[in-house]
């Protein structure tokens, strides 16, 4: 498993845990960030941070911050 915020761009992996204080966990969930979904990096910002990201079918841009605390596994195919 990586940080979500490791994933490589154009890569996607299945969520395996979201960490984080409560209300981070929360905000996370209710955003669709929840264990077995698939979420695909789709770019960074320039300086890296934040991130965007495909997930249920649409887009949502995440801090870095955020990133770290969402495990994923990646997808066997795309090593």
């Amino acid at each position: 498993m990586i940080p979500l915020s490791d994933l490589p761009i154009g890569h996607s992996g299945k969520i395996a845990r979201v960490a984080g204080s409560s209300e981070t966990f929360q905000r996370l969930r209710d955003l669709g960030l929840i264990e077995g979904e698939v979420v695909r990096m789709l770019k960074r910002a320039p300086l890296g941070d934040p991130i965007e990201v495909r997930i249920m079918n649409y887009n949502l841009c995440l801090r870095l911050s955020e990133a770290r605390e969402i495990q994923v596994k990646r997808n066997q195919s795309e090593k």
